[in-house]
């Protein structure tokens, strides 16, 4: 079976095109829903059970997909989707569910931003892209603006959402690079990693959490929001984005989900957001932009040719 790829896209010029604004929309859909991960966590689901969080957010989902679509995975890709699957579904969820239940969501977050600084790093061994100095600079912009709008004074610095942050990256980065097979629609590819990610946190959440919770009504609809349209609907539409985008324009995109927090505290929670907030917003909705947009255009350094010599030309004229 043959790859298809995507890394023919411009990566290394930084950006997409205008063209690519109908998936970039698509793609932001993601982030923006895995943005209610905090209110849902916090407010909905019963606390002290991460692993088991992230086993509902993946598992069911992943069945579902492979009951529907009858598509498995064939030769390298049994492989390639176990590995895509531990990193963006299995390591990654319970990591967010930590951070999202010991962390303020602020902290937890900003951490999370630090992604597109991760993949643009990791996309220089694994796609042979430039580490540019636009890239760092709006990938530190993105994570200090989000640092303005959602840390507090509470904040204290923990490795778990930086964890997340660095696993989330390596798997967008192996998903750029590895494509995804012919023939092969992002529904169900997202559905082998859902599953994949599952089964690996199935025997992990058994030992380490023992029974699950009891489950309220809350709770229930808590977990299908995240299982259904966290888990499954957002990343086909998230998978669909890296294979047709840009690696770094679609890890800016991640910028969103501590913004959507953050809207969502403030007009659920009735948490303030001041001027310093603002600004941090504005300056990440800059970032997330600047990500979107093709580097600028070096100009070319010809030299004017040079002037003949009239003796020359004359000659060259007559003959």
């Amino acid at each position: 079976m043959t790859t298809r790829t995507s890394r023919n896209q411009p990566d290394g010029a930084g950006g997409a095109r205008l063209t690519d604004l109908p998936r970039t929309a698509l793609a932001a859909l993601a982030p923006s829903v895995w943005g209610t991960t905090y209110i849902v966590t916090t407010e909905l689901l019963p606390g002290g059970h991460p692993l088991f969080a992230g086993l509902l957010r993946s598992l069911p989902a992943g069945v579902i997909v492979l009951a529907l679509t009858r598509t498995l995975p064939r030769g390298a890709w049994w492989g390639r989707a176990a590995v895509l699957g531990v990193l963006n579904i299995g390591t990654f969820l319970p990591l967010l569910f930590i951070a999202a239940q010991r962390l303020p969501g602020g902290v937890a977050a900003t951490l999370g931003a630090v992604q597109p600084l991760a993949v643009s790093a990791l996309s220089v061994p694994l796609l042979g892209e430039r580490l540019t100095v636009r890239r760092l600079a709006w990938g530190l912009s993105g994570a200090a603006g989000v640092g303005l709008v959602v840390i507090g004074p509470e904040a204290s610095l923990d490795a778990v959402g930086l964890a997340g942050a660095v696993t989330m990256a390596l798997g967008i980065t192996l998903t750029k690079r590895w494509g995804r097979p012919a023939g092969v629609g992002p529904t169900a590819f997202a559905g082998w990693q859902l599953a994949a990610g599952g089964l690996f946190l199935l025997p992990l959440t058994l030992l380490a959490e023992g029974t699950p919770p009891a489950l309220g009504a809350d709770a229930a609809l808590g977990y299908l929001w995240l299982g259904l349209v966290g888990g499954l609907a957002a990343y086909a539409l998230w998978f669909q984005g890296i294979a047709t985008l840009p690696v770094t324009s679609v890890a800016a995109l991640t910028l969103l989900s501590p913004l959507v927090a953050a809207v969502l505290g403030a007009t659920v929670l009735g948490q303030t957001l001041g001027p310093v907030q603002i600004a941090g917003f504005v300056l990440s909705s800059a970032a997330i932009v600047a990500g979107q947009l093709p580097a600028p255009a070096r100009a070319s350094r010809h030299r004017p040719p040079p002037t003949e010599d009239p003796t020359a030309l004359k000659e060259k004229t007559a003959g």
